[in-house]
C-alpha cells in the first residue's frame, strides 16, 4: 500500500487546487475533482461529480457493498488556501517520512488515505457501502459538504483531517460579525461639522476586550475557552477629513451549546451598553456567517468503533482530543449523521511550509479499512 498511497500523495499535491472565494483567479477544484474521479473509476470504483456551483465540484466516490449493511461515509476536501511566499508549492518532494507541498497536510494525503481504503474495501465483500466525499470549498464556505449531504445517506462518518492520529470528537464553531460605526464626514480644518466614526469605534473595541477576558471561564474539557476578537478595521479616506464611517469586522469562537441567537443578542448588549455611554453613538452590526460547533459523546458507537480499529491497526488506542479549528464534521454531524475525525500528522497547515507524514497516513488508510470492516459487515 505505501508505494501506491505516497503516489497518490504526489500526484493531488501537484494540481493546483487553490480556492477561488479566497484567491480571486484560483485554479478551484475542476481539474483535481477529475484527477479524482478518473483513478476512482480506474480503481473499479464507482462515481458521481456534484457541481451544484459551476468550477467548485465534489466528487462522491463509492465501493459497493453487496446490500443490506450500514454505509460508512469518509470525508475529505480538495481545496487549499494561497500559495503566497511558497517556493514550488505544487512540486511534492520527499524527505524521510516527510512529503512536502501545498495540501500535503491539509488535507490530500488524508483524502488520499481514503480513497485507497475504499479501493481496498472493495475487495472485502462487506454488505454496506463506503462512500468517499471529496469536496470543495471547506476552506471558505462549505459549498461542497452542504451539496453532497443532499445527495448522500449515511449511518457513521469520519472526517479524515489531520489529527496527529488523535481521535478528535469536538471542535470550536465561529460567527463572523460586521459592525459600522456612522460619523460625520468633514474636512478636517472644521472640527464643529465633522464626527469621527473611527474614535467612537474606540469603546466598543474597549467592550470586545472585556468580553474575550469574560469569555475566559467557563472552558470546554477538550476545547478550553470561547474568544472574541477584532479581526479587521477600515475606516477614513484621506489625513485631512473626518472619517464619516468606520468599519469592524469580528470574530467569535464558539463552544458546544453556544447558539446563533444568542451570539447575536450578547453582541447587541454589548452595543447597548456603547450606546447608553454614548448617546451619540450610530452604530449597527449584521452577521456575516456563522458555522456551528462540533461534539460527539465520547462513550457513542461511533467512537468506540474508530477506537477498536486504531488499537487493533496500531497496537495502542487513541487519544480523544477535541480540535481547536473549524471543520465539515459540523456540518455532517448536524445531518444526523455520528460523526469523528482522524488523520495523520504533520505541519504547516496555511503556512509557507507543509509537510505530512507519509507512515501516518498510512496507518490512516489501514484503519478506515479496520473501520469499514467494523461498520460495514
Amino acid at each position: 500500500m505505501t508505494d501506491d498511497l505516497t503516489e497518490l500523495i504526489g500526484r493531488l499535491v501537484a494540481i493546483d487546487s487553490v480556492n477561488p472565494a479566497l484567491v480571486p483567479g484560483g485554479a478551484g477544484e475542476s481539474e483535481i475533482a477529475a484527477f479524482v474521479g478518473s483513478w476512482a473509476r480506474d480503481a473499479g470504483l464507482a462515481v458521481d461529480v456534484l457541481e451544484a456551483t459551476p468550477g467548485r465540484p465534489s466528487v462522491v466516490v463509492r465501493a459497493p457493498g453487496r446490500g443490506g449493511g450500514r454505509t460508512l461515509l469518509l470525508c475529505g476536501h480538495l481545496d487549499t488556501v494561497n500559495l503566497e511566499g511558497m517556493d514550488d508549492p505544487h512540486q511534492p518532494r520527499i524527505d524521510g517520512d516527510r512529503l512536502y507541498g501545498r495540501g500535503a497536510y491539509d488535507m490530500k494525503a488524508s483524502v488520499a488515505a481514503s480513497l485507497v481504503a475504499c479501493r481496498e474495501a472493495l475487495q472485502l465483500d462487506l454488505a454496506g457501502d463506503v462512500v468517499v466525499a471529496a469536496v470543495a470549498d471547506e476552506e471558505h464556505a462549505s459549498l461542497g459538504v452542504q451539496e453532497v449531504l443532499g445527495a448522500v445517506e449515511a449511518d457513521v462518518a469520519i472526517v479524515t483531517e489531520p489529527t496527529e492520529l488523535a481521535l478528535v470528537v469536538a471542535h470550536r464553531g465561529f460567527a463572523w460579525f460586521e459592525i459600522e460605526v456612522t460619523g460625520r464626514a468633514a474636512h478636517g480644518s472644521r472640527p464643529h461639522l465633522g464626527v469621527d466614526a473611527i474614535v467612537k469605534t474606540g469603546p466598543i473595541l474597549t467592550a470586545l476586550g472585556r468580553l474575550d477576558t469574560a469569555l475566559e471561564s467557563p472552558t470546554h474539557p477538550l476545547l478550553g475557552r470561547a474568544s472574541v476578537h477584532a479581526s479587521q478595521i477600515a475606516g477614513g479616506e484621506e489625513l485631512s477629513s473626518y472619517p464619516g464611517t468606520c468599519v469592524l469586522g469580528v470574530e467569535r469562537r464558539t463552544l458546544p451549546g453556544e447558539a446563533q441567537a444568542a451570539l447575536e443578542t450578547e453582541l447587541e448588549t454589548l452595543l447597548d451598553v456603547c450606546r447608553a455611554e454614548d448617546d451619540g453613538l450610530v452604530v449597527a452590526a449584521r452577521t456575516l456567517l456563522v458555522r456551528e460547533p462540533f461534539e460527539v459523546a465520547e462513550d457513542s458507537e461511533i467512537v468506540r468503533l474508530v477506537s477498536d480499529a486504531v488499537a487493533e491497526t496500531i497496537g495502542a488506542p487513541p487519544r480523544i482530543e477535541g480540535a481547536s479549528y473549524w471543520a465539515d464534521a459540523a456540518f455532517i454531524s448536524a445531518a444526523g449523521i455520528p460523526t469523528v475525525m482522524f488523520g495523520p500528522s504533520g505541519a504547516g497547515a496555511h503556512e509557507l511550509e507543509e509537510w505530512v507524514s507519509l507512515s501516518d497516513t498510512e496507518a490512516v488508510a489501514r484503519v478506515l479499512v479496520a473501520v469499514a470492516r467494523r461498520v460495514c459487515a
